[in-house]
């Protein structure tokens, strides 16, 4: 009885040690286009294109919301669906997963519509000025701003460049920018 349970472990250990073998050697894929697609059909509206008959205000407040419940703060994308390169920056998110993810895990993304159907001037106003689109903006959960960056920055070889974006969004996350303000306070009282 002992030498037939000692067989049968032996024999469990070992179809374990396969099965944790097989698990561990398969590759797993990286967020895929697929995958990309069904994180795209989770997000909110104003997260996923330019609508000219959105109240951005509305959308804005919204976003707040939601970057302050999930510790995040707000990515802002102004442009429009007139924008060649509006499309050209989506189609690299959207084809470029390790950015997508980083994005929408750190950010709460707003696009704003700006076209000639509705400039959105009000809003804009409330923004720093753009000088071409697709611009960019973060801003923390309280509504406070803290960058507006030209997207142009993130191009080398005029094309959008996956390290650019990650620097990047790394550098504007929610933690960097806790992480320097926390740094800027200790040494301002230190003085």
């Amino acid at each position: 009885m002992i030498k037939t349970l000692l067989l049968f472990i032996t024999l469990l250990t070992i179809s374990s040690n396969a099965l944790l073998c097989a698990f561990a050697s398969a590759k797993v894929p990286p967020l895929t286009a697929l995958a990309t697609h069904e994180v795209t059909q989770q997000l909110p509206t104003y997260s996923k294109i330019y609508d000219d008959k959105r109240d951005p205000f509305s959308d804005a407040n919204a976003a707040l919301a939601l970057a302050q419940k999930t510790n995040r703060h707000v990515l802002i994308e102004v442009g429009g669906n007139w924008c060649s390169w509006c499309h050209k920056m989506d189609t690299f998110l959207t084809n470029t997963p390790e950015v997508y993810k980083a994005l929408h895990n750190q950010y709460v993304l707003l696009k704003v519509n700006v076209s000639d159907s509705n400039e959105n001037e009000a809003f804009m106003k409330s923004l720093p000025p753009t000088l071409g689109y697709p611009h960019i903006y973060v801003s923390n959960a309280q509504g406070k701003m803290l960058l507006s960056k030209d997207t142009a920055e993130l191009l080398e070889n005029n094309e959008y460049s996956k390290s650019q974006w990650m620097n990047f969004l790394e550098q504007w996350s929610m933690q960097n920018t806790l992480a320097s303000a926390l740094l800027s306070n200790t040494a301002a009282s230190e003085q």
